[in-house]
């Protein structure tokens, strides 16, 4: 399934979103209203620990909702028949620490860390109620797009893959499956893990 189905979907960068129709992607109980798209951004260590109520003043500022006439945002959200309905992450690579940190970008390549014209598509969220219906294929697509129109050189995915015989959780997939990367025109590069891949699009 590449789209919704027999539904319009809009998807706009966040900062032309309303706080509000975010949040309510987010809900307000499991794991993407606890994590408010942070434990990426600021590694483990430093997110551990910060309130949720830190952790969501910190995404407020980095959507900069609300406000169409900002110069950045951290993503994108996605309104189905006009409902929010989801969320994906995409910013230039140099912003989510927890991948500075990891080997999973890395392993195998001779990638500069701090390139910030290398953009990571890095966290999807979809709202109770729309799953299952391949939004997160409409969200990587418009990511990329979003990225090239920013001036990204490429962009990057790290998605996760079940082990034979193994299934994954859907709070797992929050980094993404390769069906919507593979959609939206990102190659496998290189296989760091038995579940993670690297996935990129040079523009």
């Amino acid at each position: 399934m590449a789209t919704v189905e027999s539904a319009e979907v809009r998807v706009v960068p966040a900062n032309e979103a309303s706080w509000d129709d975010l949040q309510a992607v987010f809900g307000e109980r499991g794991y993407p209203s606890q994590c408010q798209c942070q434990r990426i951004r600021l590694g483990d260590h430093d997110w551990w620990d910060m309130p949720v109520e830190e952790r969501a003043a910190l995404l407020h500022e980095q959507t900069s909702c609300g406000d169409p006439d900002a110069p950045a945002t951290s993503g994108l959200v996605a309104y189905v028949d006009g409902e929010p309905a989801g969320w994906v992450a995409v910013a230039p690579r140099t912003e989510y620490r927890r991948y500075r940190n990891s080997s999973v970008p890395w392993a195998g390549r001779h990638e500069d860390k701090g390139d910030d014209s290398v953009w990571t598509i890095a966290c999807f969220v979809v709202r109770a109620g729309f799953r299952g219906r391949g939004l997160t294929y409409d969200l990587a697509r418009a990511a990329v797009e979003h990225a090239r129109s920013r001036g990204a050189e490429a962009v990057e995915g790290y998605p996760i893959v079940a082990p034979p015989g193994k299934e994954i959780t859907w709070g797992e997939t929050n980094v993404g499956t390769p069906g919507p990367f593979a959609a939206a025109g990102l190659e496998e590069v290189s296989s760091p893990t038995v579940r993670r891949r690297v996935t990129r699009l040079d523009f």
